[in-house]
């Protein structure tokens, strides 16, 4: 009985087997078919598997390393110039007005780093599940094919979706806005709330929530990163230009020079001269440059300080004289005295 169930020696291992060098040794060592194969199936391949999952675990491990350095340079602002966003290549003489602040550049860096790492994860485990069905002699030629072609069905049935997400990408390395920053998309104009690949949520002035999709997004303007400009346009009637200019550039001045406010400002305010001329008299424009988180407030104070100063200086009355007296001239009274 035991010859019933004993190896034939006059078979050969199967073809994978004898092209492979472990399993063709031990049949020629050992002259068994049944052996050979039942070793190559039964622990070269499970071993060959394991090999491959614990080498893609390690190519992972040592990418998600790197990438974690690169997202600590970064977080603390030692990263190579070339891939730095474009308006941190300033000149050292704005950097003040321009810095980047560490949270911020951590916040960016970490969702940069998270993107890598989800992409490096995919695409290695992905490579080696193709590698483990060759192992076991499946065709992976067509599911490639297949892939492909299932890819390309997903890439034109969303491409909406995958518009989304590269300009959300983009839009990330570039570091276009952030939370908490003030934006202007168009129609929502607002505070950045929450920033993801696809959408970015944001708040309007009356509380709205507007949930805008980055691919849709097509022009941007940021009010919250470096300085801003403050203009304000005063219209002074037709009192004398030359007096309330004066009185102005005081107010303006010690505005400047107030230690509350001072450190807010970039450059000193400037009174520029009239700006315009109309009907109801000139209009004197005055203009400052301030940190881009305190251009508000910076804003109304200054409105409050230059009518006080034009209330004080006696102009705000002769402005309110000069328009009771046109408003009590009769429309026709010009005709009656040409006649």
């Amino acid at each position: 009985m035991l010859s019933v169930f004993a190896p034939d020696p006059s078979e050969t291992p199967s073809v994978a087997c004898m092209e492979d060098k472990i399993c063709k040794g031990v049949y020629e060592l050992s002259d068994s078919q049944w052996l050979a194969d039942g070793g190559y199936y039964l622990l070269i391949k499970p071993i060959r598997v394991i090999i491959i999952i614990i080498v893609a675990m390690i190519a992972r491990a040592l990418l998600n390393h790197t990438i974690n350095k690169i997202v600590a340079r970064t977080a603390q602002g030692r990263v190579p110039t070339m891939l730095r966003p474009i308006r941190e290549k300033i000149p050292t003489s704005v950097v003040t007005a321009t810095t980047v602040f560490p949270e911020r550049r951590r916040q960016r860096a970490e969702a940069i780093g998270s993107v890598l790492k989800s992409m490096v994860t995919v695409g290695v485990f992905s490579v080696a599940f193709l590698i483990v069905l060759s192992e076991f002699a499946i065709n992976v030629g067509p599911l490639i094919a297949s892939l492909g072609i299932a890819g390309v069905a997903l890439g034109f049935g969303a491409q909406s979706l995958v518009k989304d997400l590269i300009a959300g990408l983009f839009m990330l390395l570039e570091d276009q806005y952030g939370v908490g920053d003030v934006i202007d998309t168009g129609e929502a104009v607002g505070v950045v709330e929450s920033v993801g690949l696809r959408t970015v949520t944001i708040r309007d002035g009356r509380g709205v929530i507007w949930y805008v999709r980055n691919g849709e997004i097509i022009r941007i303007g940021n009010k919250s990163q470096g300085w801003a400009t403050v203009m304000i346009d005063v219209p002074i009637g037709f009192v004398g230009v030359e007096e309330a200019t004066s009185v102005l550039r005081q107010a303006v001045d010690a505005f400047a020079h107030d230690p509350e406010w001072s450190a807010d400002f970039v450059e000193p305010p400037q009174v520029l001269g009239v700006e315009n001329i109309s009907v109801d008299g000139a209009v004197i424009r005055t203009v400052c440059k301030t940190s881009a988180d305190r251009q508000w407030d910076l804003q109304r104070e200054m409105r409050r300080r230059l009518t006080e100063a034009l209330e004080a200086s006696g102009i705000a009355a002769q402005m309110q004289a000069a328009r009771m007296l046109r408003a009590s001239v009769p429309a026709d009274e010009p005709a009656a005295k040409n006649a």
